[in-house]
């Protein structure tokens, strides 16, 4: 099955544009999902809205809109009054500049979407765009009305396509600073950091996707498979909690357990750090002894 367009507009770069159709890149309608039933009966349950005083059901006309201004004191806002106050869209992604890829923030990314030619008419203006963002290693910073929203999406030249972030506005993002405050300032050197370097340059690698699964999601549905079958369920086995060690000592563990594993080392690079690690260790034992 094609997959179905979420929007459709122009993309817009000076006076080129080009008619483009917006595709949901993720999706989280493969994951295992549950109705909630009454355990007595077996059936179905529906959820209502009732009123917080009387406790009575509160029919869909009566539901209303409020914001709190005050303690239990609320604005009313009718239907229309918030379909009124919501910007008209033009249909069209306005690109406003254009910034390095390596700038840009990932805190900021919201949801990710495709970006196609909506016809044929318009895929030479739309691979114009394409490859002059790709020549320079750029990304789009366009704005647009989607779903309502006057939203800031971040485009960037993806195959034969384009990638589009909607981002977060700043006011929704976190400072860092509240997360970080806490966090002493530390220096790390000598066989320390020798070993971690060397651990971290044992298992480089690559992204891969498909490697990697959502175990909850799978145990999920092996545990229905099995209550279908009439199977017995056998709890997993747990991995014993490891012995409390010094850090210095779990790194040297980590890096003897990676040459064990025949995790490869990164050519060069890595046997300069083994041997790093190694001088850092002799350091050590001559400073103790």
């Amino acid at each position: 099955m094609a997959a179905r367009a979420v929007w459709k507009g122009y993309l817009q770069v000076a006076e080129l544009s080009c008619g483009v159709a917006l595709y949901a890149a993720a999706s989280t309608s493969e994951r295992v999902s549950f109705n909630i039933l009454n355990r007595k009966t077996g059936h179905r349950v529906q959820r209502q809205y009732v009123d917080e005083q009387t406790g009575k059901p509160v029919e869909r006309d009566d539901q209303v809109k409020g914001y709190e201004v005050a303690d239990n004191q609320y604005i009313v806002l009718e239907p229309e009054e918030i379909a009124e106050a919501v910007p008209q869209g033009d249909k069209t992604l306005s690109v406003d500049t254009f910034l390095s890829c390596p700038n840009i923030d990932t805190v900021y990314f919201d949801k990710p979407y495709y970006v196609a030619p909506a016809d044929e008419a318009a895929e030479q203006a739309f691979a114009v765009i394409r490859e002059g963002m790709r020549a320079k290693n750029v990304a789009a910073l366009a704005r647009a009305v989607l779903f309502r929203r006057v939203r800031t999406v971040l485009l960037r030249a993806q195959g034969p396509g384009l990638i589009a972030n909607t981002l977060n506005f700043d006011y929704e993002v976190r400072s860092a600073r509240e997360a970080f405050s806490d966090i002493p300032e530390m220096k790390i050197k000598g066989e320390m950091l020798d070993l971690a370097k060397y651990i971290i340059n044992t298992k480089k690698g690559e992204f891969k996707p498909d490697e990697y699964d959502d175990r909850y999601d799978a145990a999920l549905a092996e545990l229905v498979k099995a209550k279908m079958e009439g199977r017995e369920i056998k709890a997993p086995e747990r991995k014993p909690q490891g012995k409390v060690i010094d850090l210095m000592e779990a790194l040297r563990q980590s890096a003897a357990a990676t040459d064990a594993g025949g995790k490869k080392s990164g050519g060069k690079k890595a046997s300069s750090s083994k041997r790093s690690a190694k001088g850092g260790q002799a350091e050590q034992r001559k400073k103790a002894s």
